[in-house]
Order: C-alpha cells, then sequence, then structure tokens
C-alpha cells in the first residue's frame, strides 16, 4: 500500500474491480484495476492533476490525468507499482503499491498538501540576461528525427507593474543567430525560403497581458513577428522565483513555452522542398528559459 507521510493519506489500493465497477468495464483475466482519487487537504477533488504508474526500475507503464472527481482508474497486471502525482500549486506525491493485494481492497485516496507560490518580481524594469538565459527551439526533419536549434543573440526588457497582470515584454531576436548546429541548413534557414534575415533582421515579441491561470503559472499572450508577418501568440509560463545573483543583484527565472506554424507566417514549404533541403517541420516547439535583473 501507499506508506504514510506529511500532506498525504492513503486507505488502501484496488486489488479487484468493485461491483460497480465491473458492471462497466470487464478486465482482462489476468488484470487488476488501480483506482485512486486525488484530494487537497479539505478533501475537495483536485483535477487534472498528472498521474504516472511505473514499475520498480522505473518503466513507465501507464499516464495520464485525474478526471473533474479527482479520479482515475488504470488497469494493470498484478505486481508492484509506483505512483507519482502532480498537480499545480500542490507539492508532488511519490508512493509504492501492490496491486492485487487482497488485503488491499477499495480505492486509494492520496491527499496533496498546498505549496505557497514563488514571491512574485519587485515592481520596476528588469532586463534579460543573455548569458543566463536561451531561447530554444524543437521541430521534426520531413516529420522523422527531431532537430534542435537556438538563436544565440537576443535582448530584452520586462516591466513589471504594481498589478503584475498589468505588465509588459519586449524581446528581440537577431535571426541571422539562428544555430542548429548544420552549416548548411542554417544558411537555408536564414534564407528567403524561410526567415529572410535580410529583409527581416529581426524577430520580436511584444506583450501587455500577463493572465494568471493557477498557482505559478501564467500566460503571457502578445504578438509576435516573424517573416514581417505578426500574429497573436501565448506563451505558457512557469514563474520560477527570485533569486540572488553573484554580485549580489535580485534575479527573477522563468520557463516559457509555446509552438509555432509556419503557414502562420507565410513562410514556404514547397520552396524548401524544391530546394532538396526540408529544413524544418511545419511545426516548432519554442522553449525560453529566461533570468531578468532588476535595474535601478
Amino acid at each position: 500500500m501507499f506508506g504514510r507521510r506529511r500532506g498525504m493519506e492513503s486507505v488502501g489500493t484496488a486489488g479487484s474491480s468493485s461491483p460497480s465497477t465491473s458492471a462497466t468495464l470487464t478486465l482482462p483475466p489476468t488484470a487488476r484495476l488501480l483506482s485512486c482519487r486525488v484530494l487537497d487537504t479539505v478533501h475537495r477533488p483536485v483535477r487534472q492533476a498528472t498521474f504516472e504508474v511505473t514499475d520498480p526500475i522505473g518503466r513507465r507503464i501507464v499516464s495520464g490525468e485525474t478526471d473533474p472527481y479527482g479520479g482515475f482508474a488504470v488497469a494493470v497486471p498484478e505486481g508492484e507499482y509506483r505512483l507519482s502525482v502532480t498537480a499545480e500549486g500542490y507539492a508532488p506525491f511519490h508512493g509504492v503499491t501492490i496491486v492485487g493485494d487482497p488485503g488491499q481492497p477499495g480505492t486509494a485516496e492520496i491527499i496533496l498538501d498546498t505549496v505557497e507560490p514563488p514571491l512574485l518580481p519587485q515592481p520596476g524594469h528588469w532586463e534579460l540576461d543573455p548569458t543566463h538565459s536561451s531561447i530554444g527551439f524543437t521541430a521534426r526533419h520531413i516529420g522523422l528525427a527531431r532537430i534542435r536549434g537556438r538563436f544565440t543573440t537576443f535582448a530584452g526588457a520586462v516591466r513589471i507593474a504594481e498589478r503584475m497582470e498589468d505588465s509588459s515584454m519586449h524581446v528581440i531576436i537577431d535571426a541571422a543567430s539562428i544555430d542548429t548546429g548544420l552549416r548548411l541548413r542554417d544558411d537555408h534557414l536564414r534564407s528567403g525560403d524561410f526567415l529572410d534575415a535580410v529583409r527581416h533582421p529581426t524577430v520580436e515579441f511584444y506583450s501587455e497581458r500577463f493572465i494568471h491561470r493557477s498557482g505559478s503559472g501564467w500566460a503571457v499572450a502578445g504578438a509576435l513577428t516573424l517573416h514581417g508577418v505578426s500574429r497573436s501568440v501565448t506563451l505558457d509560463t512557469q514563474y520560477l522565483g527570485l533569486g540572488t545573483g553573484m554580485e549580489g543583484e535580485l534575479r527573477a527565472a522563468c520557463r516559457a513555452t509555446t509552438e509555432l506554424h509556419r503557414e502562420d507566417f507565410t513562410l514556404n514549404w514547397q520552396s524548401m522542398l524544391a530546394h532538396g533541403i526540408a529544413a524544418i517541420g511545419s511545426s516548432v516547439e519554442v522553449t525560453l528559459d529566461v533570468q531578468a535583473v532588476r535595474k535601478a
């Protein structure tokens, strides 16, 4: 069964399906049902918590999210399993259970402790530190292997308002600084088929809309200008908190992701194929790891 620890309560694990479950779900002869409810400290369901079931050597067996009642049920063979549950604004849970043990009937309840979100940055002017920040991307090469790249030259500033939602951000990227580790591909990405870095030397993102989702999660909505075309883009942002640098400077950190589609920025895929260089897939996952330093 799940072990006990602060912030977690366990009342057992399903070794076999209950009558109410078996009426709607027929399990294979060798399968057993592992069912859990994830609750907060006042026993309210935690919706869309992420769970992962692994075997004793760490191989993932199944994963997913809790339902609107904080529950999940999965069919697995008898045996010992590790269960991890994470949710925004809560301390993660890690436990062990033996599925199929007749002495452990019923549905387990996992109680998650809430955690306080990190302190927000102080109002004022903050500048991105390029030496401790990165702007990277991942795409598929003609739908096969993933290629990873980054922009090596960029600058940015964040104005933190008294009310965080009223803050703004402006980032400027040198388009010619794209680097995927292959010179031929990088030269093509800088060409008129893709970034057209001569005519459009910068990629820019500007936002005046910070939206609090929950805990340390934020959405930063703004306009991205790439290849001379502007489109609305939202950065899914995880605020990581404050720290002090080696020279005593105050720093704030965050990690943000978004997905871009080339057709939104009139990038010519057919032209790429005609040149015989499938440089990059139709969608691109962008990841920003950012540290910003507060300026006087």
